[in-house]
């Protein structure tokens, strides 16, 4: 199979991932063989190509919002068929035993198991899943619309739940790519008030196409307390910027594996009168049914660019240089090289 995977970590203008052919790769008991359809590009791919996420294994092949279609099921699976559309999500497998597990908290796992950094990713034209981890994608979605849900929307989700947004509140979202956009979304279906501070010009427009009421710059102060914020942009010098414009007793709820350093904060300022600080670690699978019923029921699309496979490399130089509007996607077509060869 053809695949894109990671060769030296650096910047993407160094060009980290390699274009070549692996061996295609054999579905175990309980795992699904997909032919990939569609893979959306994360910032998490981001992280993981530059660096900021160290590779768990050499040559690892990225990409966790993956749709696919069943071409082969191992021994004992009973879910899917050869066929089928799955979605492959970045919570790939966790043990079941540890004390998270049992208690129904397995995004907390103690030895969890990630699509696209543990395990070989979607960038690629074939990818295992293990069938108990995924997601039976709604008709309503088309693979493009459906591959950023499977990160950017579940992510969101568990998000806004970690942020507890009162009914009708006044949210505050920092950052505004692939996983806010949805966010926002979700919060105004709920009835809320959604407040965008972000730096790129397009993302703002987006916003305000969503419907937010307030559209500003990362560090401008929203003309009311917030009641919670949900920071996306994988900045540490946010975190006292978005406390600060909590109301009492709000909750900043931090989104994302990879964050940069945190400043000191200052506990009358922006801890003090019951303000909360929270993180966001992955998901559970509920979390992923959960959403997919809920982006069904309110039609929720996203806004995405579309990328050939072959221009994966391309497509997270955009990211990192904030030129995706929405959430970048990788479809997958004829053109199986690079250079369309």
């Amino acid at each position: 199979m053809h695949a894109w995977w990671v060769g030296e970590p650096g910047p993407m203008a160094s060009r980290p991932l390699i274009w070549g052919s692996r061996p295609d790769p054999k579905p175990g008991p309980g795992e699904l063989l997909l032919s990939v359809r569609a893979c959306g590009v994360c910032r998490t791919d981001l992280h993981l190509a530059e660096g900021d996420l160290a590779p768990r294994h050499p040559g690892v092949i990225p990409g966790h919002e993956v749709v696919g279609i069943v071409r082969e099921a191992g021994p004992g699976c009973t879910v899917f068929e050869r066929g089928d559309r799955v979605g492959v999500p970045w919570l790939g497998k966790t043990c079941g035993l540890c004390r998270f597990c049992l208690r129904g908290e397995e995004n907390l796992c103690l030895t969890p198991t990630f699509t696209g950094w543990d395990r070989d990713g979607g960038y690629a034209e074939l990818i295992t899943v293990s069938e108990a981890f995924g997601y039976r994608i709604p008709d309503i979605f088309t693979d493009e619309q459906a591959a950023p849900l499977l990160c950017s929307g579940i992510i969101g989700y568990r998000a806004l739940k970690r942020a507890a947004l009162p009914a009708g509140g006044r949210l505050g979202i920092y950052g505004f790519g692939g996983s806010a956009h949805l966010t926002a979304q979700m919060a105004r279906h709920q009835g809320a008030s959604v407040y965008v501070m972000t730096r790129s010009p397009e993302a703002r427009s987006l916003a305000r196409k969503l419907g937010a009421v307030f559209v500003a710059g990362p560090d401008d102060v929203p003309p009311e307390p917030l009641d919670s914020a949900i920071l996306f942009a994988p900045a540490g010098n946010l975190v006292p910027v978005a406390l600060r414009a909590l109301d009492r007793g709000g909750t900043l709820a931090v989104a994302g594996i990879h964050i940069s350093d945190i400043p000191s904060l200052h506990y009358e300022t922006e801890l003090f009168q019951e303000r909360q600080l929270r993180s966001v670690t992955a998901n559970t699978r509920t979390d992923g049914q959960e959403f997919l019923a809920l982006a069904a029921q309110m039609s929720l699309f996203p806004t995405t660019m579309t990328y050939a496979f072959s221009a994966a490399d391309d497509a997270l130089a955009d990211l990192a240089a904030d030129r995706v509007t929405g959430a970048a996607v990788l479809r997958m077509n004829d053109d199986v090289a690079p250079d369309g060869s």
